[in-house]
Parts: C-alpha cells; sequence; structure tokens
C-alpha cells in the first residue's frame, strides 16, 4: 500500500504522476512505505527456512497462437523440512502468492511453518506472475510493463492457472499423486485462495481464505464500507480522538491556503525540507487507513514496525494532554506511531515512491479487474466526505493504460452475487477469516454458507492476523480461531484420506 495507490487507499501519490485523485483507484493491499518483512522462525538464515525454486510456466493457458506458448521462470519457495513424504501421502499447503515478492508473503505467514510439523506438510509459496522475480519476457520487467499488450497477461485467472498447473507438475515429480493440497491466502492472495478452491476443486481439497474481500465488487458491497471500518476503530478508543482527526483535514487546508501556510504545515509534521506539503492529506490518510488495518494485538512489521494494538496508541498521542489544542502536533504524534515508531527518522519524505516489495502490478489489475470502490466518505467518516466516483478512475486508466476497467468481469468469472444460495449448492471446503477491525472485512463473506464453507469471524481481529506467527502475548481470542482452523484442515485431510481408502476398491 502507500501514500497514493496496493498498496494507500486514498492516495495515488505513488503509483502515477496525473492529477486525477489517487482515491478513486484500488489500493493494493501492502504498502511501499513499508520496513523489511520480519521473521520470528527460530532459523538462523532465510535460507533455511525455505529454498527458492524455479518453474518454467506458460506464458498464457487459454489460447494457442504461438505467443501463447512463449515461457517464463515463475518461482517458487519450498520447505520440506517437516514433510512425511509421498508414501505415506503427506499434505502438501500451498500459498497463493500476493501482487509482490513472495519471500515478503513468506516470511509472515506463521501459520504454515507453525502447523507444518503438526501435519507433516510439504510447504510451498508460488510467487503471483509479473511481481518479484517471476516476471515474463525474459525477465525484462522494463518491456513486461511496457504497455497493455505485455501486460494483458497479468491477471487472476492466468495466475490461478499458473498454480494449477505448477501444483500438478511438481506432485507428478515427487511422486506424490495422491498427496492432498490444501491452498492459503491472505488479502488479495485470501481471494486467489477461495477462487481456487472453486475453480481447481481437483487439485486443492480445500481453502483457508484470510481476509479475502471477494464480496468488494459491483456493488455487492457498500463504498463507504470501507472507510466506516476505519472511522469505527477510532471511534471505538476515544470520541475526542475521533473528532480532532475529522475535524483536522479542514483545518489543513486553510492553513495551506495562508501565505507561508505550507511552511507552517512542512514544520508542523517534519517534512523533509526539499519536500512539498501537497501530499499531506494523503500521507496522513495512509497512516489511518493501514494502522486500522494492521491494528494486531502484539507488536508488527509487515507494513511497518508498529507497536501492539497502535489504532489505540495513535489515540493515545492524540488525547495527550501535553498538546494542548494544537491540532497538528497532535496529528503528527499519530503519524509518528505509524511512520516512526522505532524512533530513526528525523523527517519525513512525503513523495517517495519507492517500492521495496515490487507491488508496482496492481495498478494494472486495479484498473482492468480489480476494480474494489471503497473511496466513498459519508458526513460520519473520519475522513472528508467524498461521493464515490468510478468514472474518475476509468479517466485514470485511459490515461495510464489506454484501456477500460472491466467492473463486472470479476463476478462473471468467479461469482460474489448471492454468494450464500450459490456456494451453498456446488463449494466446500473453504473457510473465510476476517477480523472486523479490519477495513476490508466489510467485503468479506461473514457468515457461514455451508457445514463445510465456514466463516470465521473476530471482533478484535486485523488483517490477516491468523496467517501471522504466533507469539506468548496472542490473546486467547487468537490462539481460538487458529485452533479451529486446524481442526477444520485436519476434518478435510482425515475425509480426504478416508475416501481415497475407498477408492482403492473402485
Amino acid at each position: 500500500m502507500e501514500i497514493r495507490l496496493l498498496l494507500l487507499l486514498y492516495s495515488i501519490s505513488l503509483l502515477c504522476s496525473t492529477a486525477i485523485p489517487t482515491s478513486k483507484i484500488t489500493p493494493r493491499f501492502p504498502s511501499s512505505i513499508v520496513a523489511q518483512p520480519e521473521n520470528k522462525l527460530s532459523f538462523s538464515t532465510k535460507t533455511e527456512l525455505y529454498d527458492e525454486k524455479f518453474f518454467t510456466q506458460i506464458l498464457d493457458h487459454f489460447n494457442f497462437h504461438p505467443q501463447s506458448y512463449q515461457t517464463f521462470q515463475q518461482r517458487y519457495l519450498i520447505n520440506d523440512k517437516y514433510w512425511g513424504g509421498p508414501k505415506t501421502n503427506a499434505p502438501i499447503f500451498v500459498y497463493t502468492g500476493n501482487e509482490g515478492d513472495i519471500e515478503w508473503f513468506a516470511q509472515n505467514t506463521g501459520f504454515l511453518f507453525e502447523t507444518a510439523p503438526l501435519f507433516k506438510s510439504l510447504l510451498i509459496f508460488i510467487e503471483h506472475r509479473f511481481y518479484g522475480k517471476s516476471i515474463p519476457f525474459g525477465g525484462d520487467k522494463e518491456k513486461a510493463y511496457s504497455n497493455s499488450s505485455t501486460l494483458g497477461y497479468l491477471s487472476s485467472t492466468q495466475a490461478l492457472a499458473d498454480y494449477a498447473t505448477l501444483i500438478i507438475d511438481l506432485k507428478h515429480n515427487l511422486t506424490a499423486t495422491d498427496s492432498p493440497v490444501v491452498v492459503f491466502g491472505g488479502s488479495y492472495g485470501g481471494m486467489l485462495a477461495a477462487w481456487f478452491r472453486l475453480k481447481y476443486p481437483h487439485v486443492a481439497i480445500g481453502a483457508l481464505a484470510s481476509s479475502a474481500p471477494i464480496l468488494n465488487f459491483e456493488n455487492i458491497t457498500s463504498p463507504y464500507s470501507f472507510n466506516n471500518i476505519i472511522t469505527q476503530d477510532f471511534r471505538s478508543e476515544s470520541e475526542n480522538c475521533y473528532k480532532v482527526i475529522k475535524g483536522s483535514w479542514q483545518e489543513i487546508e486553510e492553513t495551506a491556503a495562508k501565505p507561508g501556510g505550507v511552511e507552517i504545515l512542512k514544520k508542523a509534521f517534519r517534512i523533509c525540507k526539499n519536500d512539498s506539503a501537497n501530499s499531506l492529506e494523503g500521507w496522513l490518510e495512509t497512516a489511518f487507513g493501514y494502522t486500522a488495518m494492521t491494528d494486531y494485538p502484539t507488536t508488527s512489521n509487515f507494513l511497518n514496525p508498529l507497536p501492539a494494538y497502535p489504532v489505540k496508541e495513535m489515540c493515545k498521542a492524540i488525547d495527550d494532554p501535553k498538546t494542548g489544542n494544537n491540532t497538528f502536533e497532535k496529528l503528527y504524534g499519530a503519524a509518528n506511531i505509524y511512520y516512526n515508531y522505532t524512533g530513526n527518522a528525523t523527517c519525513f519524505n512525503l513523495d517517495d515512491d519507492s517500492d521495496p516489495h515490487g507491488l508496482g502490478g496492481w495498478e494494472w489489475q486495479a484498473c482492468t479487474e480489480m476494480i474494489m470502490q471503497i473511496d466513498g466518505s459519508n458526513a460520519e467518516s473520519i475522513f472528508p466526505e467524498n461521493e464515490p466516483s468510478y468514472n474518475d478512475g476509468v479517466e485514470f486508466c485511459n490515461y495510464e493504460f489506454k484501456i477500460e476497467p472491466r467492473p463486472n468481469w470479476i463476478t462473471t468469472e468467479f461469482g460474489g452475487h448471492n454468494i450464500h444460495r450459490v456456494l451453498k449448492r456446488f463449494g466446500s471446503n473453504i473457510i473465510f477469516f476476517n477480523g472486523l477491525r479490519d477495513p476490508w472485512s466489510g467485503g468479506g463473506v461473514l457468515k457461514d454458507i455451508s457445514k463445510s464453507i465456514v466463516a470465521i469471524v473476530a471482533k478484535k481481529g486485523a488483517h490477516h492476523v491468523d496467517l501471522r506467527f504466533s507469539t506468548d502475548e496472542d490473546p486467547k481470542w487468537l490462539q481460538d480461531v487458529r485452533r479451529r482452523e486446524v481442526h477444520i484442515i485436519s476434518k478435510w485431510l482425515s475425509e480426504y484420506y478416508h475416501s481415497l481408502a475407498d477408492s482403492s476398491n473402485w
């Protein structure tokens, strides 16, 4: 996620330099203003965490033109430390990669590493095409990202077909044809995990889809939902905190309009000397939005280094009586929680467009099929009131790629409307986890669909918190969530092995 697009919710400063409001393009799920991935496992080096492998992947699974037969090297990470092997048909757990470097996600998905000894599972983390090292066209990112003709091969359907092709080939090479596969994913990766189970049930026996907003399409979910949840997160901590943030936007704009006002803002927010203050509102919105997303009950370092319950810490900074009535000092204290919890920064670069985790391809996906409007803010919102505008996004996509979005494609390809009635008839073996403090939960599946399509909802949960590494400080509700997920997956595997034994008599 970033100051402006995947990865903030409200500004595209990092994605583009056009005048179109960044809030009109779907933000990425992660941010490019992030620190290094955390690694809480007891391995001395990441080479002990997994081995890096490459698979020769076809460029286009759905056409038979000569160009379609081009190939590229798709990266995957593998850990077989605890695998029971093919002779016992031990399971294979596959993480369906997100919109970024697969190592970042692997090193923040402790659930798989920590349950591998229990299940004797082989762990595979597959990188999404066009991200990380999995770049088509000879690995030349500049060429792969050069225009719509090359970027046209970047889509969720191609990615899912990549995963199916790789998994089937890997099982064959390991002589593990009968080893059951369970797929896992968080955020966009969670969406892919759920869709993979629906599209490739012959490849995966089940899916854990964590914080997967599969209902954020085609007006199934209100475009006001996202900001409403952020608002509630802060308001539930402190009414004063909510009021200060809500009332600050007008004060910022009035100050900026005054002679010398920009310099006042730069000084108040410790903006680097040669930087502008034009992106200040987006910078603050990013901090509040991403902090709400990652309001974890323990310290974290997924997006930025953060304390436990960072929303609470932000509100403490805003409510601090030492700042008196100085709104800017209060906002600076809150933003400092997100951007400078380590205390190492001396000033802030609001226009930083760095992308250390290689998330840039999401701009294309957000302009083609991932049309998730989340920019609405009503009168009660913590952010400035804003009417959603799909046309602004269309204008940007036409400018950037000379294409128009296809807002109906995801629901056409994967469904979404009347999902409880539809999936109850043909779906099975999916866990949908959502934490209600996560703004993306508004587009998640929050009710059980059937006995085997289960919604686990945590009132105090944040963005895919269940997949994170466990700690001694984890609250009981989080421990219970993980225990329940393990129990359900164990049941899937038991049912599979029973059916495998029965099939030997066919």
